[in-house]
């Protein structure tokens, strides 16, 4: 390969293009004695194998701890304040039956976004009533599937939805507990935040509105009114943020408590994690804290008891404990400016995760199956589809040597790569895998070229019935090899 050119200012140029930065990986990953990475006790290579590229893996394990450590961090910040806490795991980073399994028995309730969603959470067990329903959008049905679940709130996104719950409610027989859901003009992001008077955006109701809207919602005898809500934006680094928009909202929520107790204040989620060796964001202990004591602090000014917390965390819990397994097919240097990027391209894709042409994400790649003495390149690995923005790690370093075949893994992929996968150039969707002491089990099943077939009602009278057997097959096929993992 011919030299290559200085990356991105944030971007440092590894010592060791072997190394991994342990913040960014699952807890406990590391390379064995022949090189190969190992996560939850299993190989890379091995899973590889097994299961093929592309390949989610997710370390039970770690996400199970970072369920834990956050539920914790948050109980306790709010004890210090004479409180408690609920913690929500918020579903649209990657749900399925096996992770609702596992944050409910860590303890935390699960806030789902669509009556998908609910379905899932239902299914796998969830207690409707630690179950939390989003959505800007809910449909009348996706309302009364809520009602009937008897989920514990139902967010109250607009003002038209006051009426369509309430409504539901009532015929239903029931008092639904509900929050609404309140934009209180902080913007926050990694470790910054805009504070404005508005907000131009799908989500929830203006601040200035919220003591009338809350009024409203007292106003049926079929609603509950638990508390505002607020969700101030994604991967922030601190507590900065969310202290602003709690002073905001304590403001409107002072002023509805003056007239009838509010039990509950939820600040949302949006807690960073460390995608590259660049990113430090601060230890969910010392956010959980500051969030407490801000609240404490404008309760204290607005004369109000501190009213319980709640929170809904998810790529924190699930982002970092996930990797995706990819093979390299071909490697080209391209010339640029000062030099050469190395382009390596992998069976993979924005089909598989589409945040960097989406959102420009960054992300962390290592070779997964050996390691090398040769000196680091810029790399940039992109995938299959035919797309120039078809880019899965924008900018990192790997071995001089990176070659086809070679089997690279990207760390931090568990939260919203899944969850946002399609079937562009229809490409199937690949498997996710669970690790946990070194055992490896699917959790849910990759598709095939035949469900892709199947599922076109144009193909069915020349390879439906042969489409068909292919799936059924190939579904029985997964399915007994995840019983037998």
């Amino acid at each position: 390969m011919a030299s290559s050119a200085a990356g991105p200012a944030w971007l440092r140029v590894p010592d060791d293009a072997n190394a991994l930065a342990q913040h960014v990986w699952p807890a406990r990953t590391h390379r064995d004695a022949d090189g190969r990475l190992v996560v939850g006790g299993v190989t890379a290579t091995s899973l590889a194998e097994r299961f093929g590229t592309p390949l989610y893996v997710v370390d039970e394990t770690d996400a199970r701890a970072r369920a834990a450590r956050i539920r914790t961090a948050f109980e306790r910040a709010a004890a210090s304040v004479g409180t408690g806490a609920t913690v929500y795991y918020a579903g649209k980073a990657f749900l399925s039956g096996a992770v609702v399994r596992w944050v409910t028995e860590e303890g935390l309730g699960v806030d789902v976004a669509t009556g998908g969603e609910l379905a899932v959470a239902l299914a796998a067990g969830a207690d409707p009533v630690r179950i939390g329903f989003h959505g800007n959008n809910k449909s009348i049905a996706e309302i009364e599937r809520g009602v009937a679940a008897g989920v514990g709130a139902i967010i109250i996104d607009s003002e038209v939805e006051i009426e369509r719950v309430a409504d539901a409610a009532a015929r239903a027989g029931r008092v639904q507990r509900v929050r609404l859901r309140v934009n209180s003009g902080v913007h926050a992001s990694t470790h910054e935040f805009l504070a404005t008077a508005h907000e131009d955006q799908k989500f929830g109701v203006s601040l200035e509105r919220a003591a009338e809207l809350g009024e409203r919602i007292r106003s049926h005898a079929s609603l509950d009114f638990l508390g505002l809500h607020c969700h101030i934006g994604s991967q922030i680094f601190d507590s900065a943020g969310f202290a602003e928009s709690a002073e905001r909202l304590l403001a409107a929520h002072a002023e509805l408590a003056r007239v009838a107790p509010v039990p509950e204040l939820n600040l949302g989620g949006g807690f960073g994690i460390a995608y590259t060796s660049a990113d430090e964001p601060a230890p969910i202990e010392e956010i959980a804290l500051g969030i407490a004591e801000a609240v404490a602090r404008a309760c204290r000014a607005h004369d109000v008891p501190v009213p319980r917390l709640a929170f809904e965390p998810g790529r924190s819990i699930i982002g970092p404990a996930g990797i995706t397994l990819y093979t390299v097919g071909t490697t080209k240097p391209v010339p640029i400016e000062g030099g050469w990027r190395h382009y390596v391209s992998v069976d993979g894709g924005m089909s598989d995760n589409l945040r960097t042409a989406l959102y420009g994400a960054d992300y962390t790649v290592r070779v997964a199956s050996r390691v090398s003495e040769e000196p680091p390149a810029l790399v940039r690995v992109v995938g299959k589809h035919c797309e120039s923005g078809d880019i899965v790690v924008d900018a990192d370093y790997l071995p001089h040597d990176v070659a086809p075949g070679d089997l690279l893994a990207v760390a931090a992929t568990g939260a919203y790569c899944w969850s946002l996968a399609n079937n562009y150039n229809h490409v199937p969707r690949p498997p996710v895998v669970a690790v946990r002491d070194g055992v490896a089990r699917v959790i849910v099943r990759g598709e095939t070229e035949a469900d892709l077939l199947a599922r076109d009602a144009g193909l069915d009278a020349v390879v439906g019935g042969e489409a068909s057997d292919r799936m059924s097959a190939s579904v029985a096929s997964d399915s007994e090899e995840g019983a037998t993992a």
